[in-house]
């Protein structure tokens, strides 16, 4: 496995800056932020995506978490408002690279043809074996790429979108039963949280994490979500204790963050977007 993601990072971070890896056993799954400037990511994202062709298979895929792809999503992040219109071209170029590479690439969020096909889950549920029959009733077309998916590395999901954050909640219970329901009343489609995305899932640590993306850091703060799963967890006789990054945060989403739930890991200079970037550029 080092010599895997060794291979990945250096073909992926070609001509570009990595900021962060975050890999996971338990979501097996290895999130690389960059930082280029406009143009370099068309070069750098489509090398990744090449050598995840090459070296993953996703018929051996056991994660936790949803997925359909050796590549399994690729956004393009942009961070000032001026330059969303640049990020969508590079998101575009890159679908296409991908595309041409032999993967079906499904456009989602700001970029999907149609409003039912914004969210990653309308492509991901039921995994890669679901989409391949989705795919082969002619149900599920590509906005990129071949009509069905990769033998082995799948699909790719493409968009390109503000900064979010996925953060994850772990619980002092094991019950995936209550991670999942805590995970139901948290998500903006159960009422909950806007622009919260959220799943219950069970770690091989014995606990329970509530898995979630939070679309609007700056208007939902990491703060209120971690209260607001507090509330949903007390009355199924659980509470939050520990939380985790995946990836790089805004500095003002950790506004009012309570200390009695850790971020575990957490370094304010490697993982506040602001300062990686600062420290990028030195």
């Amino acid at each position: 496995m080092p010599t895997l993601l060794a291979a990945l990072e250096k073909a992926v971070s070609a001509g570009v800056e990595l900021l962060d890896r975050h890999s996971d056993a338990d979501h097996d799954r290895t999130v690389f932020t960059l930082a280029g400037d406009a143009g370099a990511l068309r070069s750098s994202l489509p090398a990744g995506a090449e050598a995840a062709i090459e070296q993953i298979d996703m018929s051996d895929y056991h994660g936790l978490h949803p997925a359909i792809g050796a590549l399994d999503v690729c956004p393009v992040v942009w961070l000032d408002p001026g330059d969303r219109e640049a990020a969508r071209e590079e998101a575009l170029e890159v679908a296409g690279q991908i595309g041409a590479l032999g993967v079906p690439v499904f456009l989602y969020g700001e970029l999907a043809g149609a409003p039912d096909r914004r969210e990653r889950a309308y492509f991901r549920n039921g995994g890669l074996a679901e989409l391949w029959l989705r795919m082969e009733s002619g149900e599920l077309r590509p906005d990129r790429g071949p009509a069905t998916p990769h033998r082995t590395a799948g699909a790719t999901l493409v968009t390109a979108r503000p900064p979010l954050v996925a953060f994850n909640v772990e619980l002092d219970s094991g019950d995936v039963e209550v991670a999942r329901a805590v995970a139901a009343g948290l998500r903006e489609s159960g009422g909950g949280l806007a622009g919260v995305r959220a799943i219950g899932l069970a770690l091989g640590s014995g606990r329970g994490q509530v898995s979630t993306n939070v679309h609007d850091p700056l208007g939902t703060p990491l703060a209120l979500v971690v209260e607001r799963v507090r509330a949903l967890a007390a009355p199924l006789g659980a509470r939050p204790v520990e939380a985790e990054l995946v990836g790089l945060v805004p500095e003002a989403a950790l506004a009012g963050y309570p200390p009695a739930v850790p971020i575990r890991g957490f370094d304010p200079d490697r993982h506040t977007i602001e300062r990686r970037l600062v420290a990028g550029t030195d």
